[in-house]
């Protein structure tokens, strides 16, 4: 496949993605879970009554006056999800008691509350994590490439990473800005999880291919041109991409449509983030090496 002869193509189509998840993070912003805004997530169960989100609602609002809940139900536990402002321990155990006088057969299985410095606080240290996980890898990368400094510089191996790591990281961004608009989908610590881990296979497989361009450098120097060398290099490693990367994307879609409710965004994340890794490593960073070669190597090195 002549991918380095078509890049102008590959380009366009991830302008267009990354242009369209920018616009959508400006647009509607993230809907930040309670994890990182303050505030209360309460998980229980009835059982032997059939509840329906609006009994659980209408209980919440009217009975124990809590205006601002939110209820979800998690089909694969038989659980409720309700999520409020922040509340205290003395307002926890009135309320708990309340419940258990409506529904006997009330089970509480999980109850956390957080305050909103406390949200602001981890809110800073996810940020300050994904900046930390970004400088590193482009340190390591500039390092791991010393040795390759012809025709580009190591550290331009460095900042191609970097790009392909927001362009990783920006498309299930916008689709997490989208959904939390529309579906009401949260941002929690979870989410953020995944985007770390959707930026180390992201580095994983660029590297295969950028160590395969490194080895071909020195068995092709003076015989081929850099534009030949990383064509031919990324074709070398395209199977190989694409076989591991299919298997791990079989096993996310199986998690996705069997796998607990709690964890299906945190799956989706990695699937979106997957196949835009697979995508980038192939068809953008490769091809970026070249474009920001100097001309004598795209004649001959």
């Amino acid at each position: 496949m002549n991918i380095v002869g078509h890049k102008k193509i590959w380009f366009a189509i991830s302008i267009l993605l990354v242009g369209a998840a920018l616009v959508s993070v400006a647009l509607f912003r993230f809907n930040l879970g309670t994890e990182f805004t303050g505030g209360t997530l309460w998980e229980f169960s009835v059982p032997g009554q059939s509840l329906s989100l609006s009994d659980v609602q209408n209980e919440f609002v009217n009975g124990l006056k809590i205006a601002d809940a939110n209820v979800a139900y998690d089909s694969t536990s038989h659980s409720f999800l309700v999520t409020f402002g922040t509340l205290n321990e003395v307002g926890h155990q009135a309320d708990l008691s309340s419940l258990k006088s409506v529904w006997p057969s009330f089970t509480e299985l999980s109850f956390q509350s957080i305050s909103p410095s406390v949200g602001a606080n981890l809110l800073q240290s996810s940020i300050i994590a994904i900046i930390l996980v970004l400088l590193g890898i482009s340190l390591y990368i500039a390092f791991a490439f010393r040795k390759a400094s012809r025709p580009i510089s190591s550290w331009k191996y460095g900042w191609i990473t970097l790009l392909t790591l927001f362009h990783d990281v920006s498309i299930p961004a916008g689709m997490l800005a989208l959904l939390g608009h529309f579906g009401g989908i949260q941002i929690t610590s979870n989410i953020i999880v995944a985007l770390l881990v959707v930026m180390g296979f992201s580095v994983h497989d660029t590297i295969v291919v950028f160590d395969r361009i490194r080895e071909n450098i020195l068995n092709y120097r003076g015989k081929e041109s850099f534009p030949k060398i990383v064509n031919d290099s990324v074709n070398q490693t395209l199977a190989r991409s694409i076989n591991t990367s299919f298997t791990l994307i079989l096993v996310l879609l199986a998690l996705y449509f069997v796998g607990p409710a709690d964890l299906q965004y945190f799956v989706l994340t990695l699937l979106v983030g997957v196949v835009t890794g697979i995508y980038s490593s192939i068809f953008i960073a490769s091809p970026a090496l070249v474009v920001i070669s100097p001309k004598e190597a795209k004649k001959g090195i």
